[in-house]
């Protein structure tokens, strides 16, 4: 282990409650990892979510290339040694955002993958944004590490992409709301699922493992678990 941690620079506000998430876990595991006082060195340029909303919905991914290019720009002249971006949606524009940078991007779905085979699950079931279930930026990122993947039917993504911006997004957890997850997890186990991803970083705040009835791949805490890796030099 060196006594060199390395310094990450965090794209977050997308939302800020998966943000916070992502610095708490990254401490916590660093002070774990090293003990004492030890805590991560850490650099976040956290954005407004309304404006990157909007342009998720207008469909708008130059601008959020752009943004996303931008912030990872601030980030590395402030001195950060490898870059996350603390979502799942916005993997979209990874590979954009990793060659205008000249340190490494850690990227949460090669993370997520690494879980799904840890847990002996070869075919998985994705929740997340209707960006992520919908297009292929991250059901293929999974797929290039032979993972079968499923995604829910069109009325159970439109449950779960409303969740996700009209509640969890506003910090909202609601016993109604985690019922629906459960029942559409349901449905993807009798389709083969044999785990599910939780390809969102803010549905881990309403889906715990202790109600699937199949394991749960948290994203948040595997990419927090490859950050600290990084950080600590593993």
């Amino acid at each position: 282990m060196s006594n060199n941690p390395v310094r990450i620079g965090i794209i977050g506000g997308m939302s800020w409650q998966s943000t916070q998430s992502y610095y708490q876990q990254i401490n916590q595991q660093v002070a774990h990892r090293l003990g004492g006082l030890h805590s991560a060195d850490l650099l976040i340029h956290s954005v407004d979510f309304e404006q990157i909303s909007q342009w998720q919905h207008d469909n708008n991914w130059g601008a959020l290339t752009e943004a996303l290019c931008h912030s990872a720009s601030l980030l590395c002249q402030g001195g950060a040694q490898a870059i996350v971006i603390a979502t799942n949606t916005m993997h979209k524009v990874a590979g954009e955002v990793a060659l205008t940078i000249p340190v490494p991007l850690i990227h949460i779905a090669d993370a997520t993958a690494k879980r799904c085979h840890h847990v002996g699950a070869l075919k998985v079931g994705l929740l997340g944004t209707r960006f992520t279930m919908e297009q292929a930026f991250y059901r293929d990122r999974l797929a290039a590490h032979q993972l079968d993947v499923v995604v829910p039917d069109e009325p159970d993504r439109e449950v779960v992409h409303s969740i996700i911006y009209e509640e969890l997004c506003k910090g909202i957890i609601n016993n109604a709301s985690q019922q629906r997850y459960l029942e559409i997890i349901q449905k993807l186990r009798a389709r083969g699922a044999e785990a599910i991803v939780l390809g969102c970083t803010e549905i881990g705040l309403l889906v715990k493992q202790e109600n699937s009835p199949i394991p749960l791949i948290d994203t948040t805490a595997e990419h927090v678990a490859a950050i600290v890796d990084r950080i600590c030099q593993k």
